[in-house]
């Protein structure tokens, strides 16, 4: 089949439909939403609507992980893909085929685009060995054609064949969360509270995984500031989970990053080089310079975001906030070339309402300026960024000088008051103690009281 290619639309259309997609690819992709479908039987009683083919168990049943998330689930992901292989096939059938699929697969081809499209979903290795491979390069390498069924004449491959042996070999992903908070290395860090909380689980696979599977997983940190800026971070996957009341700074450049199920939590990340997801989440403050941002079921999330593409605002979500990214850190500029971000063009003002509700952008607003204030990250790094990438927008920086210049009024009104040494040691006391419950109000004290104890260990060097 060919490419989805929508030249022809008008020309303020095309900043979103100038891309194609590879039909197939899309098939599949559409097909693999039902993994995440919810059931409400399932929830109320804890069993699945039958079927007409019963859902195998997982590969090994003491190795299925406590975590019921099926993102998180690499067995679920494996179970799924069995149960319906099958119906992935199908779907990638040439149409005059179709119909006579459903009798009899023994006599089905399937094309070499149909294998190079299930490359999407699969991938492997020969002999256990570290280096990953494409589905399809797999299929069609020389001692694997008796068994992937590919013939040189007709150059298709055998349905039967192919099937058979998809299903003898699949496994669950050995680079996924499950297998990385089972068997990963744990990650120590520069500001952890010790023994504020022993549930929370991270993890990393960087000392196995190829570069491109690299991933950290951060589990049910609760009350706790954590800050990272090292090799283990850099080109890694971030998936944060049920991670509650905390403060946490990945000062890297990363791949990918995923929060879920989250709650009244600050994320301080460094350039995201592909995709920034958000689902399920309440209360969150995200703080980003990425390539694309996606937010789904979320509740009174703040992002300050520098983006080159469009925020995807999906279906469920309340009360979001979109303002412009407003801090730095000295290493920012390197880690945004390294990710191939700049500051232009910068969409985080114009957010995409996609979702099953229609295109009702009341569920966000844009910060209003009277509401911004700069965000400060509490660690010396070495490196040259001294501000703000690209700065702000005149409206917001606008807002800042005016601030500034009612400061500098307050400390001359202060000084020319010429207050006796009481009354300045009175004043100070007063302004100390409002500066208290400000911070207490905000929730900020528990951010500063969780960096006090390593404060000789602030700074932060990427190791």
């Amino acid at each position: 089949m060919d490419d989805l290619n929508l030249q022809n639309c008008e020309p303020k259309q095309l900043s979103f439909y100038k891309l194609s997609v590879d039909t197939l690819q899309f098939l599949l992709f559409l097909y693999i939403q039902q993994l995440n479908k919810l059931s409400l039987r399932t929830s109320l009683i804890g069993e699945e609507w039958p079927g007409p083919r019963s859902r195998p168990q997982s590969p090994s049943l003491t190795e299925r992980p406590s975590c019921h998330n099926k993102n998180w689930n690499d067995y679920s992901h494996q179970a799924f893909v069995c149960d319906h292989l099958l119906d992935l096939l199908e779907l990638l059938l040439e149409p005059e085929q179709l119909t006579a699929s459903f009798h009899s697969t023994h006599s089905s081809v399937v094309s070499r685009e149909a294998v190079l499209a299930l490359s999407f979903l699969i991938e492997g290795t020969v002999s256990r060995t570290r280096k990953v491979y494409p589905l399809h390069e797999l299929a069609l390498w020389q001692p694997l054609h008796a068994d992937s069924g590919f013939s040189k004449i007709s150059k298709t491959f055998s349905f039967y064949k192919l099937e058979a042996w998809l299903r003898a070999c699949l496994t669950a992903n050995p680079f996924g969360p499950s297998a990385c908070l089972k068997s990963g290395k744990k990650l120590a860090w520069a500001h952890q509270v010790e023994g504020a909380t022993k549930r929370a689980k991270i993890a990393c696979n960087t000392h196995v995984a190829p570069r491109l599977h690299r991933m950290v997983v951060m589990s049910q940190v609760y009350k706790q500031t954590l800050a990272k800026s090292s090799d283990t971070l850099v080109g890694a996957h971030i998936r944060a989970h049920c991670c509650n009341e905390s403060f946490i700074y990945l000062l890297s450049p990363l791949r990918s990053v995923t929060i879920e199920k989250c709650r009244n939590t600050t994320f301080v990340l460094g350039p995201v080089e592909t995709a920034l997801h958000l689902q399920d989440c309440e209360n969150l403050k995200v703080i980003a310079v990425c390539h694309r941002l996606s937010i789904s079921s979320t509740t009174a999330c703040t992002f300050h975001v520098m983006t080159p593409s469009r925020p995807l605002i999906l279906s469920g979500n309340q009360n979001v906030t979109f303002a412009p990214f407003h801090t730095h850190y000295p290493m920012l500029e390197d880690h945004m070339a390294r990710t191939g971000l700049a500051t232009v063009p910068n969409y985080w003002d114009n957010p995409m309402v996609v979702c099953r509700e229609g295109s009702d952008t009341r569920v966000f607003r844009l910060l209003p300026p009277s509401e911004f204030y700069i965000f400060i990250i509490p660690f010396e790094m070495e490196g040259d960024t001294a501000e703000i990438p690209g700065g702000l927008p005149s409206a917001y920086q606008k807002v800042l000088a005016q601030r500034e210049r009612k400061i500098q009024i307050w400390q001359k009104t202060v000084k020319e008051a010429r207050l006796t040494k009481e009354q300045r040691k009175q004043f100070q006391v007063f302004v100390e103690n409002k500066f208290y419950e400000w911070l207490i109000n905000t929730g900020h004290r528990q951010q500063l009281d969780s960096l006090v104890p390593h404060a000789a260990a602030s700074k932060q060097e990427p190791g």
